[in-house]
């Protein structure tokens, strides 16, 4: 790897002081470089359980897996993601509607916080020490789930914003959208556009320079970059009357959505616009911990059209077309491409501080209510997380598949340990054994 020092990078930029200051700490990003960051963020992605024939790779060499039809989809990010399969409840024979998916346990606690998830035990250890920092504590949105429990406790179930609309209107209703009008010549917006072409050609110019830096540099360069863009749109905001999303000091690249408009009543489509506004209110600063409930645990209404489904998902698919589950092949492919396309959305959106991607800050965790739905057992509880480059979880280029017979609440503890909070008391099974994350998840 090529090194450059501070002077010699600066001779090669050219010129002036002010280019010199707006790339200073572009050098510093270079020298402290460090794998395994923290995440800021915390997104669950909570479903119903699924068969484990169709979810399993059909081959794994070393770690990597060959994807299944249902999984498909995640070779378009294989190299975010670690799949992890094996994992037994506390108990392993608990139904549909148990707690223990993101709770570690059945329907009881004896932790100081009651019945608890892993999401809501995160923001309590987080609003204890003054670490939260965000005007929204955690966002739950989820469409069509009165049909039976959701995966989300504190003490009791706790139900979702069902209505984009609302989930909207309660995150952005004070916030002006995103909606340029036509710039005249003295408009703050063309006085912007004139300042965004100054920057452009800085970076235009510090560009033609990734010849001569190694891969890392290269990386740290572009991050850098991506942050005098995120500047630029800071300062469009703060142009046109915004607040930059207001609320939570600052985020990514806020952009605020447009008021949601049309029919909901299908509640997939409703969950998508669901994504959509948790990632606007990360990237506002809104929040740092969220979670998206697909159906309940009873009952998930189906109506996609484009892929030749409709039917409800735990009698009609769940429990029906054994062996071969077609129908059940079908909606879970399409919920990984949903997963896929957010984390996507998260990784096309970069920080306000150049600190990379929302995804580099991010744990995505898709979890589920048990491992093996059609027989009614917790006995192979499954997970996908997803993180960015540098993250937390330690990835490879085609992906990472563990198969680990520790209890599946060791993988909820590994969330807690991605958002800092290292004191697990009060949080699932105290006579769990091994009261730590599950080994080989994190980055080191």
């Amino acid at each position: 790897m090529r090194s450059h020092n501070r002077r010699s990078f600066l001779k090669g930029v050219g010129a002036s002081l002010g280019a010199s200051l707006l790339f200073a700490p572009f050098y510093d990003s270079i020298a402290n470089a460090a794998p395994g960051k923290k995440p800021k963020r915390l997104l669950i992605f909570f479903t119903m359980g699924t068969a484990p024939s169709i979810w399993k790779p059909t081959s794994v060499s070393g770690e990597t897996p060959t994807f299944s039809e249902s999984t498909s989809p995640l070779a378009e990010i294989k190299e975010h993601i670690v799949m992890v399969d094996g994992l037994p409840s506390g108990s392993p024979s608990n139904n549909h509607g148990s707690a223990d998916g993101l709770t570690g346990m059945g329907y009881y606690s004896n932790g100081p916080y009651g019945l608890i998830s892993v999401d809501q035990f995160i923001v309590e250890k987080l609003k204890a020490t003054g670490k939260l920092g965000t005007t929204t504590e955690y966002l739950l949105l989820g469409a069509d789930t009165g049909g039976g429990k959701t995966g989300f406790y504190k003490k009791d179930n706790l139900p979702p914003t069902a209505s984009p609309v609302t989930a909207y209107s309660n995150l952005f209703s004070d916030v002006a959208p995103t909606n340029p009008t036509t710039p005249n010549d003295n408009s703050a917006e063309e006085r912007l556009r004139r300042r965004k072409s100054i920057l452009d050609n800085l970076r235009g110019e510090i560009t033609t320079l990734k010849g001569n830096l190694g891969s890392e540099q290269k990386y740290k360069l572009d991050l850098h970059l991506d942050s005098i863009r995120q500047l630029e749109q800071s300062i469009a905001g703060q142009m046109t009357g915004g607040d930059g999303g207001g609320g939570g000091g600052g985020g990514g690249a806020c952009t605020v959505p447009g008021k949601p408009t049309g029919d909901f009543t299908n509640n997939l489509k409703a969950n998508l616009i669901h994504m959509d506004i948790i990632v606007s209110a990360f990237a506002c600063g809104m929040t740092r911990v969220a979670g998206i409930q697909w159906g309940s645990d009873q009952t998930m209404n189906v109506a996609l059209d484009e892929i030749g489904l409709r039917g409800e998902e735990h009698n009609g698919m769940i429990h029906t077309g054994a062996p071969a589950h077609a129908d059940l092949i079908k909606l879970e492919k399409w919920l990984h491409q949903q997963f896929v396309s957010l984390v996507k959305k998260l990784k096309s959106i970069p920080e306000a501080d150049g600190s990379g991607t929302l995804l580099d800050n991010t744990l995505v965790a898709w979890c589920r209510d048990m491992g093996d739905a059609p027989n009614h057992t917790q006995n192979e509880m499954k997970f996908v997380l997803a993180s960015g480059t540098g993250g937390y979880l330690k990835t490879a280029p085609g992906g990472r598949f563990i198969r680990s017979n520790e209890r599946h609440e060791r993988v909820l503890l590994s969330l807690c340990d991605a958002m800092g909070v290292t004191d697990y008391a009060g949080f699932g099974d105290p006579a769990l054994p091994a009261k730590s994350p599950l080994p080989g998840l994190a980055a080191t």
